[in-house]
């Protein structure tokens, strides 16, 4: 995927009339690090359905967090835009043996509920396959929240069981308001366009 101009289609999106993606860039980093912090974090959060802020508080990310996944060989970030602004985000990784991770997925709060994410992560998992050649895409969602899987298995996500424990201690990812939380791997098998 090549690097277009905010208000450039590229070629062969799958996307609304009004929804143009693009790869992030290293000056993207503060306005990422600023969208992923609204919609999981602090009660700007609290206006989308995706907050966090009950489970942790603290940062989700930092700019070295963001600029790792921008700047990474086997990782980029997609930006989604509508009329000329940055409402959303994903990290895709390619990860061996055919699989892309899917992660720091964040929605402008205000825009939640429309339909921008469901539009950015059909194009997340089109670009796995057409840039990459993955046949699966995995994930990592706290277990705890339920209502984010849950929407996740609608757009044809399996849950695993596999869970994998919550780093605490580590404040890079937030300071924990529960001492249960961990994430469970979600996959979904992914086909040639």
């Amino acid at each position: 995927m090549q690097n277009q101009p905010e208000n450039q289609p590229e070629a062969g999106l799958a996307a609304g009339p009004q929804t143009h993606f693009r790869t992030a860039t290293a000056e993207d980093v503060p306005a990422l690090v600023a969208l992923i912090e609204s919609a999981y974090r602090g009660d700007s959060s609290r206006r989308g359905w995706t907050t966090e802020a009950d489970l942790l508080e603290g940062q989700r990310t930092d700019p070295e967090g963001v600029a790792d996944v921008v700047n990474g060989a086997d990782s980029r970030m997609l930006l989604a835009f509508r009329d000329g602004k940055l409402l959303g985000c994903c990290q895709l990784e390619r990860r061996a043996e055919g699989v892309a991770y899917f992660g720091m997925f964040a929605v402008d709060p205000a825009q939640q509920g429309g339909g921008l994410g469901r539009t950015l992560l059909a194009e997340a998992e089109r670009a796995a396959v057409v840039d990459w050649g993955s046949g699966e895409m995995h994930m990592t969602v706290i277990r705890q929240r339920e209502d984010l899987i849950a929407w996740y298995v609608r757009r044809g996500y399996a849950r695993t069981g596999r869970m994998t424990p919550f780093p605490y201690g580590d404040e890079r990812f937030g300071l924990p308001q529960r001492a249960d939380l961990e994430f469970e791997l979600l996959v979904k098998p992914l086909a040639k366009p």
